[in-house]
């Protein structure tokens, strides 16, 4: 095997031990141990869904709200967001590894520990905007997490969410969204689907959809 196939190899082999994860311990574990490598993997496979998040609040999102990062991971999304002006972001999420990364790029006012799914340490209306990529996949925040998402945002506030396309995962979240239509939010727009990974033709059947919801 050449050395760019055996580099290859071992991305997907991070990737997939992720994936593979079946309790929240196993997950966070494998991040950890992922941590070091995980924007150069990610980067290297051609990471879609934090650009296209990016891009999509920029066009609902003023530059000077509060936002949300749920889910920030090594801090990839809020990277983008400094550099299109946004300066007010909080990125919360599971892993201590990958957050200390996130607090190093200087992109966040404030990194918190917090898990997706369970209850969010903020008061009502905490944010004007919640953005998030690359954690409504499988095995990682399940759709129940929206109500405390929403609950934190204020009314008429934004929700920019990369969700999971492809297969039954893909099914369950965009069917936790439709529930909430019209009696917590409603649809202001969606990207088409994409590849989530379009350099890496071992994930080309992962795709993903961004959604931008209208808190109600």
């Amino acid at each position: 095997m050449s050395a760019a196939g055996a580099e290859e190899s071992d991305r997907l082999r991070r990737l997939e031990r992720v994936y593979a994860a079946t309790t929240r311990r196993e997950l966070d574990e494998s991040y950890a141990q992922w941590a070091c490598d995980y924007d150069r993997d990610v980067m290297a496979m051609g990471y879609m869904s934090p650009t296209v998040v990016a891009g999509m609040a920029a066009r609902h999102v003023p530059p000077d709200c509060r936002v949300l990062d749920a889910g920030c991971g090594s801090g990839l999304l809020g990277f983008m967001l400094k550099a299109l002006g946004y300066q007010n972001i909080t990125g919360i999420d599971m892993n201590e590894a990958m957050l200390a990364i996130a607090a190093k790029r200087g992109a966040y006012a404030i990194c918190r520990s917090m898990i997706l799914g369970e209850h969010l340490d903020f008061p009502d209306a905490s944010f004007g905007a919640a953005v998030a990529a690359g954690v409504f996949t499988e095995g990682h925040a399940p759709p129940h997490s929206f109500d405390d998402m929403i609950r934190v945002v204020a009314k008429n506030g934004c929700m920019v969410l990369g969700l999971r396309a492809d297969g039954d995962v893909g099914e369950r979240y965009r069917a936790a969204c439709d529930e909430r239509e019209g009696k917590l939010w409603r649809l202001l727009e969606t990207s088409e689907a994409f590849q989530a990974f379009p350099l890496s033709p071992a994930e080309a059947h992962v795709s993903n959809v961004v959604r931008v919801y209208q808190r109600l």
